[in-house]
């Protein structure tokens, strides 16, 4: 298995996302972690996996100075109009995270890890360069595909032989997330390195509604009620993702 970096497909299929209520909520509940958090100062933020930039251009419209880096240049030139059409500057770098020490000269106030681990081979790997990349009294947000919810919507659906199997992972060209990250074993392996300050689910409940009631709901509800219950101890590690501030120890 190797790293999956995203085509003119995927990027497509990201856009489709970002424009309907998932994304919407992804970005919500990312957006009010991060509000609750940040210090009201100017900060250097790089966001490894910046995908079509929309966390990063939250951010510069915030006046953070930002540094966007992606692998995939459909993914780049996305982020890169996108910051065009809403005035913004930033840095562009298009590389993926293996070679981003050799390229970056120092530590950033804030790094965003967002719906990258789960996507890695092995996602272990990169967070001894993502604590290299914070500055030590800075924040990193890690935001990862929950093997949990995947576990529990597979249960609901009654798809107990994949469950027996074990089979989580997308397959070939498919935009499933290929390696769903168990929660303890994230935890355990950030144990040395971090400190996990903050930690919210996110589309705790809104992936597991009927569609005929998917449907009916308005926006405004979806956000306000996902927002409430993001950090329910109940209901936040449904998150179909999860969404961790962490600090270097």
């Amino acid at each position: 298995m190797t790293d999956r970096h995203f085509d003119e497909l995927a990027t497509r299929f990201a856009e489709k996302i970002y424009g309907g209520a998932k994304g919407a909520i992804r970005l919500a509940v990312l957006q009010a972690d991060l509000a609750e958090t940040l210090p009201d100062r100017p900060l250097r933020v790089l966001d490894v996996g910046a995908g079509l930039g929309h966390m990063s251009l939250w951010l510069a419209q915030r006046g953070h100075q930002v540094t966007l880096a992606e692998p995939a240049e459909p993914m780049l030139a996305g982020a890169r109009q996108r910051f065009a059409e809403a005035g913004q500057s930033a840095s562009f770098i298009q590389a993926p995270w293996q070679e981003l020490l050799g390229q970056l000269d120092q530590p950033f106030d804030l790094v965003l890890c967002h719906a990258v681990l789960e996507w890695l081979a092995e996602p272990a790997a990169i967070l001894p360069v993502l604590h290299q990349l914070t500055a030590r009294d800075g924040w990193l947000s890690l935001a990862f595909y929950n093997k949990d919810a995947l576990i529990y919507r597979n249960l609901l659906k009654g798809h107990f032989r994949k469950l027996r199997k074990e089979r989580f992972a997308g397959e070939g060209q498919s935009l499933t997330p290929q390696r769903p990250l168990d929660p303890r074993e994230l935890e355990d392996s950030l144990q040395s390195g971090w400190q996990i300050t903050s930690r919210s689910g996110v589309r705790v409940f809104h992936d597991y509604m009927p569609q005929e009631f998917q449907a009916r709901a308005e926006l405004l509800d979806l956000l306000e009620m996902e927002l409430a219950y993001r950090r329910h101890p109940g209901f936040a590690g449904l998150g179909r993702y999860l969404h961790w501030i962490c600090r270097p120890r």
